[in-house]
């Protein structure tokens, strides 16, 4: 029987923060992979039929992801992640702002707050994005975030699954 896994979206407009809550059901050291190895992030971040390309990642403090978001046609959507603290395991912390493909930043941005926690082989991750301002914020919902992030983790729960099956 397949276990429903919670997942929580809620869009706060009054502190212009996103607040994501999802669990997986899978080892902690399974999911912090998914979430901070640009060879993984690749195959499940993007919502199909878009796909995920970086560019490079240094996933340290002061480390940065640069990547893009790739449509179908080929068109590219690129980003910039500067990884602000990292706790292994347990938390990372990174600012996130749309960039141009010559790594020029479109500020404002957002900080994200990475939370990590597991418990009899479900592992849980809290996710706050706090939004320099509310007109990013609302940009971010017209693109169709809400929607784009639960295909992403709907593809990630696909991957992680797909690997239990073929480790075991």
């Amino acid at each position: 029987m397949k276990n429903k896994q919670q997942f929580d979206f809620t869009v706060d407009k009054s502190t212009k923060t996103v607040h994501i809550n999802r669990s997986f059901n899978a080892e902690l050291n399974l999911v912090w992979d998914a979430f901070t190895k640009a060879e993984i992030l690749d195959q499940w971040v993007a919502p199909k039929p878009w796909t995920s390309r970086t560019k490079y990642m240094n996933f340290e403090v002061g480390g940065k992801r640069f990547y893009a978001m790739v449509s179908p046609e080929g068109q590219e959507h690129w980003s910039i992640q500067e990884y602000k603290s990292i706790s292994p395991k347990t938390n990372f912390k990174m600012f996130n702002a749309f960039a141009d493909e010559n790594e020029n930043p479109q500020l404002p941005g957002s900080d994200w707050d990475y939370n990590f926690s597991e418990e009899d082989g479900t592992t849980k991750v809290q996710i706050t994005i706090y939004n320099e301002s509310l007109e990013r914020l609302e940009r971010m919902i017209a693109m169709g975030f809400k929607e784009g992030f639960t295909a992403s983790v709907e593809n990630l729960e696909k991957l992680l699954a797909d690997f239990k099956k073929n480790n075991n």
